[in-house]
């Protein structure tokens, strides 16, 4: 199949131009798009051709904005003819066509290029023989980025950040579609050949990012799917040689246990993390001893439990801000206090449950919805244990029906389902039950 030209395509021999050359390879659209201008290519057509408003293409040009959602990359590749190579792309469906002309241009015939480099040089160093040399640096340069593809790790790398900082409001389905969209355009990367450094990073990414989709599953109560995907990022992050992330995935992968159903598979997860995170204060050690607590409180073993509590909240003492940052994987003192709400709910020491619901509440941002419900009904757990049933299933039956329905599913439903199934035979639990028989999406 032949494509048909585009527009706005550059010019023949821009590529060439090591300040292209630059620009393309750090994914620098500002400076692609003002040095097309300036090789006759209007704002409208560029805007046309990549599918952009041509008021945002001029102020790119001009320095301010950028791309980095890997479809408008893709974008610009297709609509400025730029071969995926240059990017970090898989070859783009264009590229059959040009792809021999575009050979022939850059005098990749490996006799023709020696001998005109020869030809150059022995005109004499200043001018055409200096020109030369030059060409061929940019030409190694343009081939180790390639190789190395520093601009698409930065991207991910930038990606896995962004996802890290976690719902921020939005639906988990959406979130979760995002997270799978993004691991899948990341997949042909790792089966391309490249530095041991270059698959490093990658193998790191791929850890975060399928450990961001084991999370969210989780979240949506779909554990046995989230177990798989923990599976994949422990071998990615094993691959990586990152034992902190391994630790990390171990420690998530142990609350999937302890939230549905199995806390001594939990516990025996959350002792793996702990092994891998070792006695060093991390965010991943924190995040270990917190979930060991949890889960031997919910399989009855009080002592390794309260041993666990108080590990986990000498750890927290020692993180560094940057441990302790407000991420799916950093262990702030506001996920702190949610671990630590739930040990203690299990524990039966409903006054430091308190006390750590409330801290856990001021903490939490406005925008954490499923936690604060979650909070909110280990608190009506305490209350219950208390003997305040009434009180008790009024405020779970509000926060739990005060969910958008995305969120009534999963982790929430079966908190709310465990504390009805403690109050049922009462009048109290009948509100409960009505929040519960709300339609979920």
């Amino acid at each position: 199949m032949r494509y048909p030209p585009s527009p706005a395509a550059l010019p023949s021999g821009l590529l060439d131009d090591p300040r292209m050359r630059r620009a393309v390879a750090g994914r620098d659209f500002g400076v692609v798009f003002a040095l097309a201008h300036d090789a006759g290519i209007s704002y409208n057509k560029i805007a046309e051709a990549c599918g952009l408003k041509a008021e945002r293409v001029g102020k790119m040009a001009r320095g301010t904005g950028e791309i980095t959602t890997l479809a408008a990359i893709e974008r610009v590749a297709d609509g400025l003819r730029i071969p995926g190579r240059h990017l970090g792309l898989a070859p783009r469906p264009w590229e059959g066509d040009t792809a021999p002309q575009e050979r022939r241009h850059n005098g990749d015939d490996p006799m023709k290029r020696r001998n005109v480099l020869r030809g150059a040089l022995a005109a004499g160093l200043a001018g055409p023989g200096l020109a030369a040399l030059t060409t061929t640096r940019s030409d190694v340069d343009a081939a180790l980025a390639a190789d190395h593809t520093t601009s698409d790790l930065s991207y991910w790398q930038s990606t896995a950040e962004r996802y890290s900082y976690g719902y921020n409001g939005q639906a988990p389905t959406d979130v979760l579609a995002d997270l799978a969209a993004d691991f899948t355009e990341m997949d042909p990367l790792l089966t391309q050949a490249r530095t041991v450094q270059g698959r490093t990073t990658l193998c790191h990414v791929a850890g975060q990012l399928a450990g961001m989709i084991a999370i969210v599953l989780h979240d949506l109560g779909q554990h046995r799917d989230a177990y798989g995907w923990f599976h994949t990022a422990g071998r990615a992050a094993q691959e990586s040689g990152d034992t902190g992330l391994h630790a990390w995935i171990k420690a998530r992968e142990a609350m999937v246990s302890c939230n549905f159903g199995a806390p001594g598979a939990g516990a025996q997860l959350a002792g793996e993390a702990r092994r891998l995170a070792g006695a060093t204060p991390s965010s991943a050690a924190a995040l270990a001893a917190a979930v060991a607590a949890r889960a031997h409180a919910a399989h009855g073993d009080q002592d390794e439990a309260r041993s666990a509590v108080a590990d986990a909240e000498r750890l927290m003492e020692q993180l560094t801000p940057q441990q302790s940052a407000d991420t799916w994987f950093g262990y702030p003192e506001q996920k702190h206090h949610v671990h630590l709400s739930q040990a203690l709910t299990l524990l039966g020491e409903t006054e430091r449950a308190y006390k750590a619901q409330d801290q856990a509440l001021r903490l939490s941002r406005s925008s954490s919805l499923m936690t604060r419900a979650l909070i909110t009904i280990d608190r009506a757990t305490c209350l219950a244990h208390d003997q305040q049933p009434d009180e008790a299933a009024r405020i779970a039956a509000q926060a739990f029906g005060e969910l958008p329905a995305a969120y009534r599913t999963g982790l929430t439903r079966r908190r709310a389902v465990a504390l009805h199934n403690t109050l049922q035979g009462r009048p109290e639990a009948n509100q409960l039950r009505d929040a519960l028989a709300m339609p979920a999406a």
